[in-house]
């Protein structure tokens, strides 16, 4: 009764809510208009003192020669990692923060940005300051033009941004699904891989901070970023190494490649004590690191596909835009310095990828492996058919159709006749070549391979689903009636082969499982009382103490 209560209560409460939802729009005949006006104002973030005095680096941008033009001017600043961004023109100035969007003007999500209108002729310069970066090259770029198209191309790169980190999450999602189709843990190991890369580039792209904050950046983005690197940089590293066949031409690298993990990862650990000049020295040698491991696993994945070695090529397309990078970066490429951001996620983008492709062969192997042991585990290793095991299985399938659809079912319980005598007689590499006869021959008699199993020894079983009892005994007839011509072809003299079968039908309502083998057991003994090399029916089954003739 309190059950039923508390969810009248929330579907009342939903009702109300939808209601008052419904009270903020007005619906036309060919639009809905919702929300209300406001007098709230555009936030604005001043530019404290504090700020300031950080603002090592300042760039002017002078009026054109004959001064401005009076048409509006667009100022991008995008590339600033740490800090915040000063953009001021006259008596206006405006502070934002990559890390928190609610300080920026919404017309710019990629960068901080700001409009001014200049006066026609007017000589005052738009001022841009920023705090010096960690690394030297990590310099700025400042786009200014009409505000059209500077505002579409802020525009673009929050959209391939947002869409790295969008495949990331895909990408983890997936091998989600990976483990619980697998259960293998090296599917959580590459979501945990994709978090940090998630996270990763939230910080250097901003979007940590947007639509508002979601991560505690705040004004130690340096440490945020260069903590991120480190993990990302433990992960990557390893990941590299194994796709490019280091762990399979060296098997014993693991131990070097955990001491790369957690030497980088405690290395990460200690970020939040190092000062401006310590994250400096971080920043620079995680870039010696990374470059001397990049050239590690190229010559590893050349080597490795140089002795043939397929899967090497992964790790090679995975290393392919970091190189790309290394080299832009060597030669002071401009576009690398105006698109470092997206350049670099759309590498970390790519080497999930690759990994991804990586996990999905893992997969693969592992689903042919279990199909391999599942065939193992139920194929007679002599004649391949279906063991005992897995016959009885496919019988109870068979009859609990049957049963369902009210269709026929038939059995044959089949046995070599005097094989011991075989055994004794030719050796039992000649038995052995007999069985694989018989299973031949009983193969080519039904419809399906599946229907004839080696129940053990020289007893075979074969399944005659859908098969009236007539068609059954004709069918079993015929088989018995082929065995010495599929076992003449062995070509040993004074070797003769003859079975003998015992048929049981379904009866519904009658016979379980245990039942209709019984009934075709020991028909198939009283055809060998009968004199062997024969059918005989199950319709009248031996005593219970009748003795079994072999």
């Amino acid at each position: 009764m309190s059950g039923a209560i508390r969810w009248l209560t929330g579907l009342v409460w939903l009702l109300l809510s939808a209601t008052a939802l419904a009270g903020t729009a007005q619906v036309g005949r060919d639009v809905l208009l919702l929300g209300a006006a406001t007098d709230q104002q555009a936030p604005q973030r001043p530019c404290s003192p504090e700020v300031l005095a950080h603002h090592q680096d300042i760039l002017s941008i002078p009026a054109p020669a004959g001064g401005w033009s009076g048409a509006p001017q667009a100022v991008d600043v995008f590339g600033v990692l740490t800090g915040e961004v000063r953009i001021s023109h006259g008596d206006r100035q405006i502070c934002g923060s990559m890390h928190d969007a609610r300080t920026r003007d919404s017309r710019f999500r990629a960068g901080v940005g700001m409009v001014v209108v200049p006066k026609a002729g007017e000589r005052e310069p738009i001022i841009v300051s920023w705090a010096a970066p960690l690394k030297p090259r990590w310099i700025p770029t400042v786009r200014l033009g009409a505000p059209s198209p500077v505002q579409q191309n802020d525009t673009a790169r929050l959209l391939v941004r947002a869409a790295c980190i969008a495949v990331a999450i895909a990408l983890a999602l997936s091998a989600l699904m990976g483990f619980v189709t697998a259960r293998d843990r090296t599917f959580l190991y590459y979501v945990a891989i994709c978090a940090v890369f998630v996270l990763w580039q939230a910080v250097l792209g901003g979007l940590s901070g947007y639509p508002e904050p979601w991560l505690p950046v705040h004004d130690r983005a340096s440490w945020w970023l260069v903590a991120l690197s480190t993990f990302a940089l433990a992960l990557l590293l390893p990941i590299l190494w194994r796709l490019n066949g280091g762990a399979r031409l060296w098997p014993g690298s693991g131990t070097g490649q955990r001491a790369v993990l957690w030497g980088l990862v405690l290395a990460g650990l200690c970020v939040p004590w190092m000062g401006t000049a310590g994250l400096a020295w971080m920043a620079a040698a995680l870039e010696a690191v990374f470059v001397l491991g990049c050239v590690v696993c190229l010559g590893v994945g050349l080597w490795a596909l140089a002795q043939r070695d397929g899967y090497a090529a992964a790790g090679l397309f995975a290393l392919a835009p970091w190189w790309i990078l290394i080299i832009a970066d060597a030669l002071h490429a401009h576009w690398l310095t105006a698109y470092r951001i997206e350049a670099l996620q759309l590498s970390a983008t790519w080497f999930l990828m690759m990994a991804a492709y990586a996990l999905n062969l893992r997969l693969g192997r592992l689903r042919q492996q279990r199909d391999e042991m599942r065939q193992l585990a139920d194929t007679d290793a002599l004649t391949g058919l279906p063991n005992r095991r897995h016959g009885l299985h496919l019988l109870a399938r068979h009859l609990e159709r049957a049963s369902a659809e009210q269709q026929p079912l038939a059995i044959g319980f089949l046995d070599i006749d005097l094989f011991k005598d075989i055994n004794d007689r030719f050796g039992h590499e000649v038995g052995d070549q007999v069985l694989v006869a018989v299973a031949r021959g009983l193969r080519g008699a039904v419809r399906v391979q599946d229907d004839v199993i080696r129940m053990g020894g020289e007893e075979f079983l074969v399944l005659l689903p859908g098969a009236s009892h007539g068609a059954a005994l004709a069918r079993l007839e015929s088989v018995r009636r082929q065995i010495p011509a599929v076992t003449a072809p062995l070509g040993i003299s004074g070797l003769a082969v003859t079975v003998s079968i015992g048929l049981a039908v379904l009866r519904p309502g009658r016979d379980d499982l245990a039942g209709l083998l019984r009934r075709a057991d020991h028909a198939m003994y009283r055809a060998k009382r009968a004199g062997r090399n024969q059918v005989c029916d199950g319709e009248q089954a031996l005593p219970a103490d009748d003795p079994l003739v072999a």
